[in-house]
């Protein structure tokens, strides 16, 4: 099952959306909101997956689906977490800057809170006010929780896993070591993140969701030109099951809970850093890791980060080469 927002007041309009995402049936008289469907999840998700069933079948009113129309599918929520699941991508930066790599990251997950209480949708500009803060995409896996409760178990918190989407984490890099030096965390460096049109239960991604992580290349162009082909479900060191637990460890997770992965990122067919596509690489999922790479390897990164005009676009294919999620394509917009 699919199920998007299409952009109404605050909290959108639910809808579900057929597996090809050409065509969508008003979810209203099920729930207003995709919240309010996670609120009551076991009571309303089975009258979404009929509706979704009769969508298919052309049984039911049915209208175009244009993403374009889309809002984030929660256009805000009670709780964005994100982690950082792929540790390579962690040791390659801290690797560039001189910085140790602690044992405990490999064992212990990085999680830090962003802000929920406004998202961009798939096709929303990403607004810039300066071009000297270091724009930078970010191409992530998310997952959205029912409750959990605090003290829950892995395979406790995989069960809570109501959907499966990706998300354009946007950051200031330029921000972050200023922020991170007062020792109190992200705000400044991470403003609204964008996502994918649609979010899908796990139930319906058959072989891609297996073990709490997202099997599949991750693409990421950048100005119309291949960026990343990271496959998500490859380096992941914790997944899924495994990030929700350990943020569960001293509270309970609310239901609309949204759980990231942190920037997706394979290793080099070698074992060292990855290798840009138009080397035979697999690329990255964000410009900080190739502006890394470049300083570990030629002494000074020469990447530049987004810039207004700038283009991104984010997505998964299914087998037939057709998008997943939807697509995340967004423009930067000096404000």
């Amino acid at each position: 099952m699919k199920l998007a927002s299409l952009k109404h007041g605050r909290d959108g309009r639910l809808v579900v959306v057929s597996d090809d995402l050409a065509w969508y049936a008003e979810a209203q008289h099920i729930a207003p909101t995709l919240q309010a469907a996670l609120d009551d999840w076991d009571a309303l998700s089975p009258s979404l997956e009929a509706l979704s069933t009769d969508l298919a079948h052309e049984a039911i009113p049915m209208r175009r689906f244009h993403e374009r129309l889309a809002a984030a599918p929660l256009p805000r929520a009670f709780q964005w977490a994100d982690g950082s699941a792929y540790v390579n991508h962690v040791a390659l930066v801290r690797q560039a800057r001189g910085a140790e790599m602690p044992d405990s990251f490999w064992h212990d997950p990085l999680v830090y809170q962003g802000g929920s209480d406004g998202f961009l949708g798939p096709r929303d500009d990403i607004p810039l006010a300066d071009e000297s803060w270091g724009c930078d995409m970010e191409a992530e896996v998310v997952v959205v929780t029912g409750d959990v409760q605090q003290g829950a178990s892995r395979e406790e918190a995989l069960a809570a896993i109501r959907l499966v989407g990706l998300t354009n984490d946007v950051s200031l890099r330029n921000l972050i070591p200023g922020e991170l030096s007062k020792g109190f965390g992200f705000y400044q460096s991470k403003p609204a993140s964008a996502f994918t049109p649609v979010f899908v239960t796990p139930g319906a991604l058959g072989a891609r969701w297996e073990d709490g992580k997202l099997h599949g290349a991750l693409n990421v162009d950048l100005n119309g030109k291949p960026f990343g082909r990271a496959d998500a479900g490859i380096d992941m060191t914790f997944d899924f099951g495994t990030l929700i637990a350990h943020l569960a460890k001293t509270r309970s997770l609310g239901a609309g809970t949204i759980v990231g992965s942190g920037t997706v990122s394979n290793r080099g067919s070698d074992g060292g850093p990855g290798k840009p596509i138009s080397d035979g690489g697999v690329g990255y999922s964000c410009i900080a890791e190739v502006r890394t790479i470049e300083t570990i390897l030629r002494g000074k990164a020469e990447t530049p980060f987004l810039k207004g005009g700038d283009t991104v676009r984010i997505w998964m294919d299914d087998d037939k080469h057709r998008p997943i999620f939807g697509v995340i394509e967004q423009a930067v917009a000096t404000i």
